[in-house]
């Protein structure tokens, strides 16, 4: 029997991958789970990933692009006429007020990386390449700052379940900056 040529199906794997562990966790992820919701053989998925952790820095990866999505979408961190505390507050409103089964699955990937080596430089592509925009505008130092602080609104918001005060964050956003003078 000839092999039939499906050259969508790695990305099929991957948005399988994505939506099993949006449904039942990171627990819930096998070559198995993923070939089922794919509709592929079990094969096909050892064949492009040949472990769980490249099939979970895939996912990663296309998880990742969803906030810079919303970054590349609003443009507005390029303008250095713009309020950079009060864009940042409205670009994490924004993304978090999108699908939150995806921001979710961002985080559940993310923080796989504490326990999964393979995940980390994926982990902190993210962190790096969103400081690095951020420098733009003001230094690294307070570029990484202003991430960690969104990262931890981000993760209170996801774990409380409170909704997002873009007003709060904005303060905060603003108080780090001016902390360093770049405000």
């Amino acid at each position: 029997m000839a092999r039939r040529y499906d050259p969508e199906r790695r990305q099929r794997i991957i948005d399988a991958a994505i939506r099993v562990v949006g449904a039942r966790g990171l627990a819930g992820l096998s070559h198995r789970t993923v070939a089922v919701e794919a509709d592929v053989p079990l094969g096909s998925t050892t064949y492009h990933f040949k472990t769980l952790d490249e099939l979970m820095v895939a996912a990663l990866r296309q998880a990742n692009e969803g906030f810079a999505k919303v970054v590349a979408a609003r443009g507005a961190l390029e303008d250095s006429r713009t309020d950079l505390a009060g864009e940042l507050a409205a670009l994490t409103g924004e993304w978090l007020a999108g699908d939150r089964t995806g921001v979710e699955l961002e985080y559940e990937l993310y923080l796989a990386a504490l326990r999964r080596p393979a995940l980390r430089p994926v982990a902190a592509e993210w962190a790096q390449d969103f400081a690095e925009l951020i420098a733009r505008r003001t230094d690294p130092v307070t570029a990484r700052a202003l991430v960690a602080l969104i990262d931890g609104i981000c993760l209170q918001v996801l774990l409380t379940g409170a909704p997002y005060d873009e007003e709060y964050a904005r303060e905060m956003l603003g108080r780090v900056m001016r902390w360093r003078g770049d405000a």
